[in-house]
């Protein structure tokens, strides 16, 4: 179902805040395989990578990432990345996982325009990152300024926990979306 207008500014500024909650936690990057519990499985709460924030902060609204990306795939494998050559859906994993992210935020038409304009990135927008080769990352967009003001900050793990970064720029954008319904 799709949110008002004025719904939809409450939600991204509500993502926001949920990303912002994140930043207290300690989380050690940890890119391992873990199997979880299905629906609203979880890494440890100790661990975590770049997805595992959008997956929570999305929690923290209600809407499970994990079930609602396994149901995606599950009935529509063919349009998702065939980048770890599995030949069937992984609920352990592929939310877990940035271009099945990016995949499923486009599907549910979420797509924004990727600029190098910062006022285009508001807080509550998903952004996608290569960060080189076949490297991706993700974070949220969040209601907290650069020091100058002139850009919001980013709540993302990149290796060293969930933190808050000045770093829209720093990497090559593939990716801009803002899911207004769930």
């Amino acid at each position: 179902m799709n949110v008002s207008i004025a719904q939809s500014a409450v939600q991204e500024l509500t993502l926001s805040d949920a990303a912002l909650e994140l930043i207290e936690q300690k989380v050690t990057y940890d890119p391992s395989y873990f199997s979880i519990a299905y629906p609203n499985g979880d890494v440890p709460q100790n661990k975590g990578v770049c997805t595992d924030v959008v997956i929570r902060a999305y929690r923290k609204l209600g809407l499970d990432l994990q079930k609602e990306v396994h149901e995606d795939m599950r009935a529509n494998f063919g349009v998702y990345p065939k980048l770890w050559g599995l030949k069937t859906t992984d609920k352990n994993i592929d939310h877990r996982r940035v271009p099945n992210l990016m995949c499923y935020f486009k599907r549910k038409g979420a797509e924004k325009p990727i600029t190098k304009v910062s006022h285009d990135y508001l807080p509550g927008d998903i952004v996608c990152w290569n960060l080189g080769g076949a490297v991706t990352h993700i974070g949220i967009v969040v209601n907290r300024k650069s020091k100058e003001g002139s850009r919001n900050l980013i709540v993302h793990n990149i290796g060293s926990g969930q933190v808050i970064e000045d770093c829209l720029f720093n990497f090559t954008i593939i990716g801009h979306y803002r899911l207004n319904s769930i």
